[in-house]
C-alpha cells in the first residue's frame, strides 16, 4: 500500500479538466430526464420487434448439452407452487461451476422469482423472507435504495454477475424479468472480486427462448400501488437469433405519502453462431423515490409513540435516478473440455437527491439539528470478464475449473451541499416549516458537503476448482489475486475537511491508494448417508470502499473478513424434504460505517446458526421455513470506545419466516391454492451504544390464487393484524413498515 499526492494535471486529465466551467457542466449532466427519454435509450427493443416473424413460428432449440452453454430457460407463466425446483437441486450461476446446491460446501440459497410474485411481492426486498440470515437495513440507510444485511453484515447486489456498485445511495430493485435471486451467505470475494463479507445477492434474469411466448400481469393494492408488467420472447426471421423484452411500470402513493415510481425496459438478443452464443442486453430504468431518513424519530430510546403516518422528514424530498446498463457476452464452446466466456458491461447511473440528514437532537419536546442535503451523483462503471471453463478428469477425479481475469473501472462524480433546517418545536404536534429550497442556505464545511471525483481500477486473476473426488466426496478451492488502485480528487476546498491528522484536503490534488489483497476459500462436503451431507468451509474476503456517501473512505485500508462455516444438507423423501443448516463465525476488520452521516471504522464478529427448510408434506400441502439465531458484537471502535461489546446498528439477533400453501383439490377446488405466511424479526438498535431500541415484530400474510393453464388471478392481504412495526433502524429514527394492505393481481400467458 502507498499514498501519493500529485497534480491533477498530470493524472486522469484526459477524463475531464477541473475548472469551474467544467464542474458546472458536469453538475448539469446529472439533471434527470423524464421516463420516456430513458426508455428510448433501449434501441434493441425495436430490433427485436422488427425481426419477429409475423406468425408465432416455432424454431428448434439450439443444442445446449456442451459445457458452458446457456441453460434452457423456462418461459412458462408464474406457478403457484412454492418452488418449481427442489431447493438443493438448484444450479446457481453465482457458483460459476454449474454445480447444484447439494454439492457445494457453502451456504447458497436460490429464490425463484415466481415464488416472490406468488407471495404478492413486487420488489427485491420482498424476497428476503424466503432465505435465512437476510434482513433489511443497515447503518445509514435512507429509505430510497435497497440495503440488506446477511448474517449481520453488509451484502452487495449483483445483476447477472455484474456488481451494482456502491452499497449506500444505490438502487431499489423491482422484479422486472427476474428469474431468480441467488443469495451467497458469507464472504464471496474469491468468486466475485471486491465485495463485502456478509454476502452476495445476485439477481438473474430470463433470457430469450427460440419458442414464441408472451405474457402480462397487473397488481393493484392499497395506497394506489400499481405494478404492471409485460414480456415477449421468441425467434426472429434470422436463424439462431432470438429475442426477449421485459417491461415494467410501478407507482405508489405510499401510506406515509412517500410516493415512488419505476419505469423499466429490458430487451435482450441472443444469437447462436456455430460454437458461439452471443448475448446483447440493454437495461434502462427511471426510478423515483421519496426519502424518509427520520421515519418515526427516537424519543426516550424508542420510536416515538405517534401515529404511523406522522412525518418529521422534509415533505418535498426526492431521490430520482436514471440507470442504463449495456451487456455484451460471448460463450464459445471450443470443445467438450473448454468453454470460453467473454463478458462486458457498461453501466451509467445519474442520481439527483434531496434528503434529510441522519441525525438530530431531542431537547425536551423539540427536535433540533435537522438538516437537508442536496446531492448530484454520476457513476460510470466498465467491467470486463474473461473466463475459460475447463471440464476434465485426473484419473477418476472430476474437475470443473473456472479460470478468469476481470478488469473493472469505476468513475464517480458527486456534488453535495447541506442546509440547516428550522427546529420542530413540538415532536408530538410536528409542524415542518420548510416549504421549498428557495429560502435555504446550502453550504459545505467539515464532513458536510463536497465536490469530488473518485476513480477506481480493480484488476483480478482468479480460479475456482469444483472437484468430484468420488461420488460422495466433493472439494472446492478458490483463489483470487487483486490489484486495486483508487484516486480521490476534490474539486473545491471545503473548510475543515480533514485528510488525516490536521492535514486538510486540497482541491486539484490526487489522493491515491494501492492495495493487492488475496481472497480465497476452501471447502469439503461428504455424502455420509444418501440423504445427509455434512460440509465445512473457510473463506477470506476484502472490500475496497467506493461510495458517494463518504468518498474519503475510498482511500482508507480495505475491509477484511474471515469466516468459518460448518453445516449439513439433508435431501430426503425423494426431494420432498430438504434442509440446509449452517453454523458460522465471521471476524470482520476495519469496517467502514456511517453513523449519523459521520464515517467511523471498527471491527465486529458475528456467529450463529441459520437454516432453510422446504417440505412437501403432501402433494397438496407445501411448506417453506427459515430461521436465524446469531450473536453480533462490536469488538473495536476507536471513535467510540464505549460501543465495544454492543450490537452493531440494525442487526437482529433472531429472524424467522414461514410460508405455506395448500391446494384445495380435496374440497373439489383443484384450481384454488391458499397461502399463508408469517415473518418475525427480533429487536434491533439504532445507535452504537444501543440506547435507541427498535422493537421486535411478527406479521402475518395470506392470499388465495385461482389458476388456469393460460392465466391466474389472486387476492391477498398483508399485515393481517395491522401491526405497527419497523423494517429498519436509522440513526435518527426507525423506518415504518406498511399497515394492513390488500391487493389483487392477474397474470396471463399467450
Amino acid at each position: 500500500m502507498r499514498f501519493s499526492t500529485q497534480s491533477a494535471a498530470n493524472n486522469y486529465e484526459f477524463l475531464f479538466r477541473r475548472n469551474k466551467n467544467q464542474v458546472g457542466k458536469r453538475i448539469q449532466s446529472c439533471q434527470l430526464n423524464p421516463p420516456w427519454r430513458v426508455l428510448l435509450t433501449a434501441p434493441v427493443l425495436s430490433i427485436g420487434l422488427a425481426a419477429m416473424p409475423p406468425e408465432a413460428a416455432l424454431a428448434q432449440p439450439a443444442d445446449t448439452s456442451a459445457s458452458g452453454a446457456l441453460p434452457t430457460i423456462d418461459v412458462e407463466a408464474p406457478s403457484t407452487d412454492v418452488q418449481t425446483t427442489p431447493m438443493l437441486q438448484q444450479v446457481p450461476s453465482l457458483a460459476l461451476t454449474g454445480t447444484k446446491v447439494a454439492d457445494l460446501p457453502l451456504s447458497l440459497k436460490v429464490v425463484p422469482g415466481t415464488l416472490v410474485t406468488d407471495q404478492g411481492g413486487t420488489r427485491l426486498s420482498d424476497a428476503l423472507r424466503d432465505s435465512s440470515g437476510v434482513s433489511n437495513g443497515g447503518a445509514d440507510a435512507h429509505g430510497f435504495f435497497d440495503r440488506f444485511l446477511v448474517r449481520g453484515m453488509d451484502a452487495r447486489i449483483y445483476e447477472d454477475g455484474f456488481s451494482d456498485g456502491e452499497q449506500v445511495n444505490g438502487l431499489p430493485h423491482s422484479l422486472n424479468g427476474v428469474q431468480s435471486i441467488e443469495i451467497l451467505k458469507g464472504p464471496g470475494s474469491a468468486l466475485l472480486g471486491n465485495g463485502p463479507p456478509g454476502g452476495s445477492i445476485n439477481i438473474t434474469h430470463y433470457m430469450p427462448s427460440p419458442v414464441f411466448a408472451a405474457g402480462a400481469g397487473v397488481q393493484f393494492g392499497s395506497f394506489n400501488t400499481l405494478t404492471s408488467n409485460a414480456w415477449l420472447t421468441g425467434p426472429t426471421t434470422i436463424s439462431g437469433l432470438d429475442y426477449r423484452v421485459d417491461g415494467l411500470v410501478q407507482h405508489t402513493n405510499g401510506f406515509r405519502n412517500l410516493k415512488g415510481a419505476d419505469y423499466e425496459i429490458r430487451p435482450v438478443l441472443t444469437w447462436t453462431l456455430g460454437d458461439h452464443v452471443v448475448t446483447v442486453v440493454v437495461d434502462a430504468r427511471h426510478i423515483e423515490r421519496t426519502p424518509d431518513p427520520y421515519g418515526l424519530i427516537y424519543f426516550d430510546g424508542r420510536p416515538i409513540n405517534m401515529p404511523r403516518t406522522t412525518l418529521y422528514s422534509t415533505p418535498f424530498s426526492f431521490a430520482n435516478q436514471n440507470y442504463i446498463r449495456t451487456e455484451l457476452g460471448d460463450a464459445w464452446t471450443v470443445n467438450k473440455l473448454l468453454t470460453v466466456n467473454n463478458r462486458f458491461s457498461y453501466m451509467h447511473r445519474a442520481a439527483q437527491i434531496l434528503r434529510n440528514g441522519d441525525s438530530d437532537t431531542i431537547v425536551g419536546d423539540t427536535m433540533e439539528g435537522r438538516s437537508l442535503r442536496l446531492q448530484y451523483d454520476s457513476v460510470d462503471d466498465f467491467d470486463y470478464m474473461l473466463e475459460p471453463v475447463w471440464t476434465f478428469h485426473t484419473g477418476s477425479i472430476g474437475h470443473t475449473l473456472v479460470t478468469g481475469f476481470e478488469a473493472q473501472h469505476q468513475h464517480l462524480f458527486t456534488n453535495q451541499s447541506d442546509a440547516n433546517l428550522p427546529n420542530i418545536d413540538d415532536v408530538f404536534a410536528p409542524i415542518i416549516q420548510e416549504t421549498s429550497t428557495g429560502s435555504l442556505d446550502f453550504t459545505r464545511s467539515g464532513t458536510k458537503g463536497e465536490i469530488d471525483t473518485l476513480l477506481a481500477n480493480y484488476l483480478g486473476l482468479y480460479a475456482t476448482d469444483q472437484i468430484d473426488a468420488t461420488d460422495k466426496l466433493k472439494l472446492r478451492f478458490s483463489g483470487r489475486q487483486n490489484w486495486w488502485s483508487t484516486t480521490l480528487t476534490p474539486d473545491i476546498f471545503v473548510p475543515g475537511r480533514i485528510f488525516e491528522g490536521t492535514q486538510l484536503f486540497e482541491p486539484g490534488v490526487n489522493y491515491t491508494r494501492n492495495d493487492q489483497p488475496f481472497d480465497w476459500s476452501a471447502g469439503v462436503l461428504y455424502k455420509l448417508l444418501p440423504f445427509l451431507s455434512p460440509y465445512f468451509g473457510v473463506s477470506e474476503s476484502h472490500l475496497a470502499n467506493f461510495s458517494s456517501e463518504a468518498t474519503s473512505a475510498a482511500i482508507q485500508a480495505p475491509e477484511s473478513a474471515l469466516q468459518y462455516e460448518a453445516g449439513i444438507k439433508i435431501d430426503a423423501l425423494e426431494n420432498r424434504l430438504e434442509i440446509s443448516l449452517a453454523g458460522f463465525n465471521v471476524d470482520r476488520q476495519n469496517v467502514f460505517t456511517l453513523v449519523n452521516d459521520e464515517p467511523t471504522f471498527g471491527s465486529q464478529f458475528t456467529r450463529g446458526v441459520d437454516a432453510d427448510l422446504q417440505f412437501a408434506i403432501t402433494p397438496d400441502w407445501k411448506l417453506l421455513a427459515n430461521g436465524t439465531l446469531q450473536e453480533a458484537v462490536l469488538t473495536n471502535n476507536p471513535s467510540k470506545p464505549a460501543a465495544v461489546g454492543k450490537v452493531p446498528i440494525g442487526v437482529p439477533l433472531q429472524i424467522a419466516n414461514l410460508w405455506t400453501t395448500y391446494n384445495l383439490e380435496k374440497l373439489k377446488l383443484p384450481d384454488v391454492v391458499v397461502g399463508f405466511g408469517t415473518e418475525y424479526r427480533g429487536k434491533i438498535f439504532g445507535d452504537q451504544l444501543n440506547t435507541d431500541e427498535v422493537p421486535a415484530y411478527v406479521i402475518f400474510d395470506a392470499n388465495v390464487t385461482y389458476s388456469q393453464p393460460k392465466w391466474d388471478v389472486s387476492v391477498g392481504i398483508k399485515n393481517i393484524a395491522d401491526t405497527l412495526y419497523f423494517t429498519a433502524a436509522n440513526g435518527a429514527g426507525a423506518f415504518v413498515g406498511d399497515p394492513r394492505t390488500v391487493y389483487a393481481k392477474a397474470d396471463i400467458k399467450f
